[in-house]
């Protein structure tokens, strides 16, 4: 008997297969659009890490620079032990950061943040001959209006700046976006990050700093909070609880070898 597709079942029939196949379909766009994401997400990181680390680039040849000098890391903040990792580029230090079972609450929150990773992913950019030319490592903290997020690269003594760069933010356009300006961000090359008894000395100086001051970077008028709050996650950053038992680990690291 053939079959009647205008009856009851052939109607559940036909149904039942438009649903399977437009399943399939929004299944094959979400995998697709989800690489596609992770891709620009894994561009955009290689191109900040190279302009914290101060390597000049272009789109036609960021990805090179970055697979030729730079090597990521997985590292222990407590102890700066390393941690195998495979795909490090898409390491998720956000979701770590939040879950209970790999980050930890922070005893003085200067960078009001909350919790942070117990590991965090950093760089280490060497030059044409393998030799070591900075460190870049990620910096985030609270401004006036979000969570602004970034990288430092540090020259091989972790002390001075090669370059820093923010590459997320919700700041006030037009005022405390000053942050991604290219002039304000070369200023903070060849600046000290600690003092000479090792204590973080790095401050945003409101109405400028004077000449020949290593540890201070000219503050920007009406950007007071946005300003304190970069300074605040340097901060915290380069303290007890952020990377300075990972500085310790990577000077013995060089020094051994």
């Amino acid at each position: 008997m053939a079959f009647n597709k205008d009856s009851v079942a052939g109607t559940f029939l036909f149904t039942i297969v438009l649903c399977l196949v437009c399943s399939f379909m929004i299944t094959g766009t979400a995998g697709v659009l989800k690489e596609r994401k992770l891709a620009k997400q894994r561009d955009e990181l290689m191109q900040n890490v190279l302009l914290a680390a101060n390597i000049p680039s272009d789109n036609s040849n960021f990805k090179t620079l970055f697979s030729a000098r730079v090597t990521p890391m997985l590292v222990t903040l407590a102890d700066g032990q390393t941690v195998p990792q495979e795909d490090l580029l898409d390491y998720d230090e956000r979701m770590a950061a939040i879950n209970p079972e790999h980050s930890s609450k922070i005893a003085k929150d200067t960078a009001r943040i909350k919790t942070r990773a117990n590991q965090i992913r950093i760089f280490r950019v060497h030059d044409a001959q393998g030799q070591l030319q900075s460190w870049v490592l990620p910096i985030y903290g609270k401004g006036l209006w979000s969570i602004i997020y970034g990288f430092i690269g540090l020259q091989p003594d972790l002390n001075t700046i090669e370059g820093v760069v923010f590459y997320e933010h919700g700041e006030t356009p037009g005022i405390g976006d000053f942050i991604n300006h290219e002039d304000w961000r070369q200023k903070w090359h060849g600046k000290q990050l600690f003092d000479a008894d090792g204590k973080v000395a790095l401050k945003i100086v409101k109405g400028g700093a004077k000449p020949g001051d290593l540890n201070g970077i000219d503050g920007v008028s009406g950007a007071t909070r946005t300003g304190a709050g970069v300074q605040n996650m340097i901060s915290f950053w380069f303290s007890d609880e952020g990377f300075a038992p990972l500085l310790t680990k990577l000077k013995a690291m060089e020094t051994t070898k």
